[in-house]
């Protein structure tokens, strides 16, 4: 078969699962791979709590949200459809980013078990705030399978909202129990009560955590682009990215880059390519430059950039000026292809294989 026929392959298999097909009605969820080195007493104590607190996958619970009103179990069923239809054949019934799709995508889908999202307003290190995950349905991350939803009515939006949370959730509180029980011989109902408190605090902490800019957006000019760049080549950015931004750099063409908390390959993005995955609007650009992206290499500069407010604005002048410089007509100079990154089938480790 001809390399861009097969290359095509993937991609056919994706637009037939999730514009053609329903996925099947699934009853229960996959477990962490971390629940398999616990005793077979543990583990059975381990489902049944999260079976109390969390439901099954046809009839979902979130406990951070205290008891349910009808209002919102209504919301959440309405979640749980749409998630089904749309979201399911990439991220998976249990949210791990193991649908029967993701084999073949890279980057892989997220996996919101750890309660990790990439593109949040808080920084790195810390849960998001609800309208961050709006932000990403909606809008999409561009370069990536994961497209824009803004066909769907808000309610929806929200609806799914709810229903990624309560996956996310269920995760966590799966691997926090997993992890306190480690060194246990029974399963204690008192430690799942102080998981979840835990896991309720960082969520609620978040919503304190959203940074703005520390100095007013500049009406960007050819000085702040060469002030950009300066910062660009001397602060690190160019390590990973490249002097050029092209990400021609000898970890990325190596395959040396990892997304650290879900243990995939990723590369620096090619910032030419025009296609920034956190958004193109300059708060957008300065928000992953400041806070960096979770779970990545990507780090936070917020240290560096807090002695030097209007540097932050100078980087953010620099990226959108080489991202544009396609659209703009200019043609970068050609470099080495990065090779393919293998996905699910070869580059996940063997612990997180789906079952």
């Amino acid at each position: 078969m001809p390399t861009s026929i097969r290359s095509l392959v993937p991609l056919l298999g994706l637009v037939l699962v999730v514009g053609c097909h329903k996925a099947p009605e699934v009853t229960s969820f996959v477990d962490n791979p971390q629940m398999k080195s616990l005793p077979a007493e543990i583990q059975d104590g381990i489902r049944k709590y999260l079976l109390e607190h969390c439901g099954t996958p046809s009839h979902p619970r979130n406990y951070v949200e205290g008891v349910p009103d009808t209002k919102a179990e209504r919301r959440l069923e309405l979640g749980k459809q749409i998630y089904t239809r749309r979201c399911v054949q990439c991220h998976g019934t249990s949210g791990d980013g193991a649908g029967p799709q993701a084999a073949f995508l890279y980057p892989r889908p997220r996996d919101y078990r750890k309660g990790i999202f990439k593109f949040t307003t808080t920084g790195y290190g810390n849960k998001p705030v609800r309208e961050d995950l709006v932000r990403t349905i909606k809008q999409g991350v561009s370069g990536t399978s994961m497209p824009s939803f803004h066909l769907l009515k808000d309610p929806e939006v929200q609806a799914v909202v709810d229903y990624v949370l309560a996956l996310t959730h269920r995760g966590e509180l799966e691997y926090q129990l997993a992890l306190d029980h480690e060194s246990e011989s029974k399963f204690d109902p008192e430690v799942g009560k102080d998981a979840i408190a835990l896991i309720k605090g960082r969520w609620v902490e978040a919503q304190g955590l959203v940074f703005n800019p520390l100095s007013p957006q500049p009406v960007f000019t050819s000085e702040h682009i060469a002030a950009g760049k300066k910062a660009f080549l001397t602060k690190g950015c160019a390590k990973c990215h490249g002097e050029d931004g092209r990400g021609q750099t000898p970890d990325n063409l190596g395959g040396k880059l990892v997304d650290k908390d879900w243990g995939t390959p990723t590369r620096a993005a090619d910032l030419t390519s025009g296609m920034l995955r956190g958004g193109q609007q300059p708060l957008a650009v300065y928000r992953r430059i400041f806070g960096g992206i979770n779970g990545t290499p990507m780090p936070e500069f917020r240290r560096e950039l807090a002695q030097d407010p209007d540097m932050a604005w100078n980087l953010v002048a620099y990226v959108l000026h080489v991202s544009g410089r396609r659209r703009a007509g200019e043609q970068p100079p050609s470099g080495s292809i990065a090779p393919y990154i293998t996905t699910l089938s070869t580059a996940q480790p063997k612990s997180d294989q789906p079952e």
